[in-house]
C-alpha cells in the first residue's frame, strides 16, 4: 500500500512538473492559496463487531481546517488538508447477556481524537471572474491518538489506516487576493478496533470489531492567494 502511495504521488508530482513546463512564459494565476475553514464532521459509521454484536455510533463534531493548495497550471492543484478531530463513540444494541448483562446495551467506548492528513489532486474551472469551482480526489493517512476508554471497559486501541477522499467546491473572489470557500469532502476511513473488556468478564476478553468512519466534511471558510 506505501508503495502505491508513492506512486500515485510522484506521478501527480511528475505530470504537474511536465504541464507546468508546457504553460508559455506568462503567469495570470497565483500559484499559492490557503485557506482556513470552520468544518462540520458527520460520520457515516458501520460496524462489524464480534461477540457481542451490534453497531457503532459516533458523535458528530465542528473543527477548524487548514488547507495549502499549489497550483501547478491555471487549471491543475494539489491540495493538502490539516485538521483534527474528537469523536465519542459507543456500541449499540450489543448483547452482554454472557457476562451477566442485559442483550440490548449501548456501551460507552469513551473518545479518540483523529487526525486524517489528507492530499488531493484538484481540477479547477473557472465560471466568470469570480467563480471558480474545483474537483478533486487523493488519499488519507488517518492517526487515532489521545484514546480515552469509557467506563464501561478496560481499554480501547484503534488501528492507523490509509483511505480516500473526494471533494468538491467552489472559491467566490471577493477581490484579486482574498475569496470565501464552499467545499465538500467524502473521506473514506476504516480500522480495526479492539476492546479490552477483561473488566466485565472476570479474565481476558477482547472484542474485535471492524469499524467504518467514512466522514463528510461540509465546510465554509476565508482562503488567501499568493
Amino acid at each position: 500500500m506505501k508503495k502505491i502511495i508513492l506512486t500515485l504521488l510522484s506521478l501527480t508530482l511528475f505530470t504537474g512538473s511536465v504541464m507546468a513546463q508546457e504553460q508559455d512564459g506568462s503567469r495570470d494565476y497565483k500559484k499559492w492559496m490557503v485557506r482556513l475553514r470552520g468544518v462540520g464532521v458527520v460520520p457515516q459509521e458501520t460496524a462489524t463487531i464480534g461477540i457481542i454484536g451490534g453497531d457503532v455510533d459516533i458523535h458528530n463534531y465542528f473543527i477548524p481546517e487548514l488547507d495549502f493548495t499549489y497550483f501547478f497550471t491555471k487549471n491543475i492543484a494539489a491540495e493538502l488538508i490539516l485538521g483534527t478531530t474528537k469523536h465519542n463513540v459507543n456500541t449499540t444494541s450489543s448483547n452482554l447477556t454472557a457476562v451477566g448483562l442485559p442483550s440490548d446495551v449501548d456501551v460507552d467506548l469513551g473518545s479518540v481524537w483523529l487526525l486524517p492528513p489528507t492530499l488531493l489532486a484538484q481540477y479547477h474551472f473557472y465560471a466568470g471572474e469570480s467563480f471558480k469551482p474545483y474537483i478533486g480526489a487523493g488519499v488519507n493517512y488517518t492517526i487515532f491518538h489521545n484514546v480515552k476508554s469509557g467506563d464501561m471497559i478496560n481499554n480501547v486501541s484503534y488501528e492507523n489506516k490509509v483511505g480516500y477522499a473526494f471533494q468538491l467546491g467552489i472559491d467566490i473572489a471577493l477581490n484579486d487576493r482574498f475569496f470565501i470557500n464552499l467545499d465538500a469532502k467524502k473521506i473514506f476511513v476504516k480500522t480495526d478496533v479492539t476492546v479490552d473488556a477483561s473488566n466485565l468478564a472476570g479474565g481476558p476478553l477482547d472484542i474485535p470489531a471492524d469499524v467504518k468512519i467514512d466522514p463528510l466534511l461540509l465546510g465554509v471558510g476565508i482562503g488567501m492567494r499568493f
